[in-house]
């Protein structure tokens, strides 16, 4: 696995600027949510999850899974695209730790606060558990990764392991700095690789703590690409989506041969093997090729879905689950009527509450400037 990247074509002086305007990347973020929310209300109208119950042309619902590789993965790249230009360097530990802690903790600490006040107010409601103090902590604390406890909201564990890997960025920025991009990303891989190989119970089955580990290659292969908008034109105008197609081809054949309950078993593997494809896609649309997909994703009603993104990935499970539990599966039987039902009255409403979520709990902290 392999990323191609140049030194910066040029160094800025001061500190990074902010990437979040590359063109296509919040378009992007927008439909992974998106894709996130009906995927969980797939998962509610259909039981049996890893094996797919429901029609099989909805089988694509299944991977819920990928959509936070590409989320991790796009992590990586955005955060990385002004450090690249300003010689990989990071412009200052201070500042980024902070502009982190805004961007995730004030929207976070109130959806938990939300979810968990729903958790104990319905306590069967799946993919959530009424809190204790002691789990209420952990998920505070962001710990959820390291230590196992009761989740209020079944949406949040990838938020401890992003926050981990911002942790990990500087490190991830310092070694591409002084030993270049393979060196980077062997230092970072070969111990998940040779971890899985020596104990497959990490890569088979879910467990509840320890993703950190194992999608620190993603998150780094992103921060690796993000190098390729920074490069010459020799780089820049390699054809990146025609390279990720080629990249995922071979992965997504695999799902479709071997079936979701493996795939799902093998998530450990096949997240590797899909990382470098969704890289490649994001280089390709960050340096504007083609022209068209960059301007679909860049428009009006995506770049809106975009921005509110987080808060829709927050705040949706607990939503997605009181309308399938408690409005629409003690109507019918039919499993494809509680799906359909469900995701027409959950998008608008979920799309709705995380718009004003973002503009309470996250815009005003984005402009803060301290």
């Amino acid at each position: 696995m392999t990323v191609l990247t140049a030194e910066p074509a040029a160094v800025t002086a001061g500190p990074p600027r902010d990437d979040r305007r590359v063109a296509g990347l919040d378009g992007i973020r927008g439909l992974t949510a998106l894709y996130v929310v009906v995927h969980h209300c797939w998962l509610l109208a259909f039981p049996g999850y890893p094996a797919n119950t429901g029609p099989g042309w909805l089988g694509w619902l299944l991977h819920g899974r990928l959509a936070v590789v590409v989320f991790i993965v796009l992590s990586g790249f955005s955060l990385a695209i002004a450090p690249a230009r300003n010689a990989w360097r990071l412009g200052g530990a201070r500042r980024y730790t902070l502009r982190r802690a805004r961007r995730i903790l004030p929207a976070y600490w109130a959806a938990l606060i939300a979810s968990a006040v729903i958790a104990t107010a319905v306590p069967y409601l799946p993919h959530s558990e009424p809190p204790t103090l002691d789990s209420f902590a952990v998920y505070a604390l962001l710990l959820q990764d390291v230590v196992a406890a009761p989740a209020p909201n079944g949406a949040f564990w990838s938020i401890a392991a992003e926050a981990c890997l911002y942790l990990l960025f500087p490190l991830v920025l310092l070694l591409r700095r002084r030993a270049g991009t393979a060196v980077t990303l062997a230092v970072v891989t070969v111990p998940v690789v040779v971890a899985g190989l020596l104990f497959p119970a990490l890569s088979t089955g879910s467990r509840p703590t320890g993703y950190t580990f194992e999608l620190a290659p993603l998150f780094t292969v992103g921060v690796l690409a993000a190098g390729i908008v920074t490069a010459g034109d020799r780089i820049r105008r390699l054809p990146w989506l025609s390279l990720s197609a080629l990249a995922a081809a071979p992965v997504l054949t695999l799902i479709a041969v071997r079936g979701s309950v493996w795939t799902v078993a093998n998530y450990y593997w096949i997240d590797l093997a899909v990382g470098p494809a969704i890289a490649m896609f994001l280089a390709g649309v960050a340096t504007r090729r083609p022209a068209r997909l960059v301007r679909s994703l860049s428009s009006r009603p995506l770049q809106s879905l975009g921005d509110c993104s987080y808060s829709l990935y927050l705040i949706h499970m607990p939503v997605v689950a009181l309308v399938s539990t408690l409005l629409v599966a003690p109507h019918t039987d039919s499993r494809p009527v509680v799906f359909g039902v469900t995701v027409a009255v959950v998008l608008p409403l979920c799309l709705v509450t995380a718009r004003l979520f973002a503009a309470v709990f996250e815009k005003p902290f984005r402009s803060y400037t301290p």
